[in-house]
């Protein structure tokens, strides 16, 4: 599906976001079958907060997410979400549902994520750009 402009009554957006989450200490302690427990995470907070998970990978101590923030199917982009909020929501489901599910976190600690997180406006580089690179990840065996 091609990415495209929402239009609304008072504006026009296309608003993309490009997240990089480490694990705690930079552990590298993600695996395949862990990598997709997070994305189902990733994905249920997406769907409550109304915006849509492009494109999703990661490497064995971070992961790669190509957010859309005004998607079609949103019912709106609520303002009021800072990337903060979605962050915070995104990293504390996906790290609840990481130690239910029994995967070890970094060093016996609680926290699956460091509190740091990266973010920028995808932009510069063409979408196609990210998306080859968000999917040449070296994925963890």
């Amino acid at each position: 599906m091609a990415m495209g402009f929402r239009k609304e009554r008072h504006s026009i957006t296309n608003l993309q976001m490009h997240l990089i989450c480490v694990t705690k200490y930079r552990q590298k302690i993600l695996t395949l079958t862990s990598l997709r427990s997070i994305e189902n995470s990733f994905r249920e907070v997406a769907k409550k907060m109304n915006f849509e998970i492009r494109e999703f990978n990661g490497e064995a101590d971070h992961v790669h997410i190509m957010i859309e923030l005004c998607s079609r199917y949103a019912k709106e982009y609520p303002p009021k979400l800072s990337i903060s909020q979605i962050v915070n929501s995104l990293k504390g489901l996906s790290s609840r549902r990481y130690g239910e599910n029994g995967y070890p976190k970094p060093n016996g600690k609680t926290a699956l994520w460091s509190s740091s997180y990266f973010t920028a406006s995808v932009g510069g580089a063409s979408i196609e750009v990210l998306k080859e690179y968000i999917n040449n990840q070296k994925k963890p065996s």
